[in-house]
């Protein structure tokens, strides 16, 4: 994102799949100084906080009341509004794009 502000507000845009108009891309290009600005504020406070929690790790129970394998495919493969090879069918989010 290098091209400007304009390539760089259409690039963030893509990237978190919003559709912009070009009227709120030109009022978002006036406000982004202000934007990063404030990011900069951010970043300068001081986060030398000691953590609230002890140390933090992984952690494995042992699973104490395990549900037989298939046990509830029926009811939910009923209960989905699509279906296919026994599996749930749903709409697709991500793709890739195309250069």
């Amino acid at each position: 994102m290098t091209d400007g502000p304009k390539v760089d507000i259409k690039a963030l845009a893509d990237l978190a799949r919003v559709e912009i108009s070009d009227v709120e891309m030109a009022k978002l290009e006036k406000e982004i100084p202000d934007i990063l600005k404030f990011v900069e504020q951010i970043q300068g406070v001081a986060t030398d906080t000691k953590p609230v929690s002890p140390e933090l790790r992984n952690v494995m129970r042992t699973d104490e009341h395990p549900h037989a394998t298939g046990e509830y495919t029926e009811r939910i493969l009923k209960a989905a509004p699509a279906q296919k090879d026994n599996r749930v069918v749903v709409k697709q989010v991500v793709t890739r794009k195309q250069k």
